[in-house]
């Protein structure tokens, strides 16, 4: 019997023993996602995954905790610890054309300037989006939430008091439009790969210089998949 050196965890001839900590690795192995991510994924610290799997702390995930990434992972409950009864039905099965579902509108704001600082990360209203829409989109809801914009910097595609939708699904980092947090700053800004392990964070807005930072000193919140505002 020897440590993996990865989990903390003893193995056997290599092997980790079956466990939810082990599972849920080899889980977000699989889907090629990072546990910073999928702790923000169930609104936790981004360390929360890494103590868990490395240091059994806690003991066991939380009941919302583990359906959350078990309806993502689309696996019974029971894989990540919760019992046998639990099971998985997927978005395909419950959403309907028919539906309109509802995204919560936080009352936070995210800067398109210098940098917001985040508020109350709790849901003060909804929006109703259409089942087929958010099915023909690839959308998960529960992945979803709508943000509003602050500042000029990304205008003229984001303006101030915009709301955009964010996608909080985790999966590989792609170019394009984000919320991301730097420090305490929430900003929503174009992200471009700037080399190995570094990104550019980029303002529509000519006036701001783009910011050239380290992947490491950022976290990726989510991608924006839709805006609205007034005319």
């Amino acid at each position: 019997m020897k440590d993996d050196g990865k989990t903390g965890r003893s193995s056997v001839n290599g092997q980790i023993p079956d466990s939810a900590q082990s599972r849920l690795l080899a889980l977000a192995q699989e889907k090629g996602t990072s546990l910073s991510r999928l702790s923000a994924l169930i609104g936790r610290n981004s360390s929360y995954l890494q103590q868990f799997i490395r240091k059994g702390s806690p003991k066991k995930l939380e009941e919302g905790d583990r359906r959350v990434l078990a309806e993502f992972f689309g696996v019974p409950e029971a894989d990540l610890g919760g019992s046998e009864e639990k099971s998985y039905t997927g978005l395909s099965a419950t959403l309907r054309d028919e539906d309109f579902v509802a995204i919560p509108r936080l009352t936070i704001a995210v800067a398109a300037g210098p940098g917001q600082f985040a508020g109350d990360e709790s849901p003060f209203d909804n929006f109703g989006f259409s089942g087929r829409w958010l099915r023909d989109n690839g959308f998960d809801p529960k992945m979803l939430s709508s943000v509003t914009v602050e500042g000029d910097s990304m205008e003229p595609l984001l303006r101030h008091g915009d709301e955009i939708l964010v996608d909080r699904s985790p999966g590989t980092l792609r170019d394009g439009i984000h919320v991301v947090r730097m420090g305490e700053a929430l900003m929503v800004k174009r992200l471009a790969r700037a080399g190995q392990e570094r990104v550019s964070l980029l303002s529509q807005n000519l006036a701001y210089p783009p910011l050239d930072v380290a992947m490491e000193d950022i976290e990726v919140i989510g991608r924006v998949v839709w805006k609205s505002g007034r005319l």
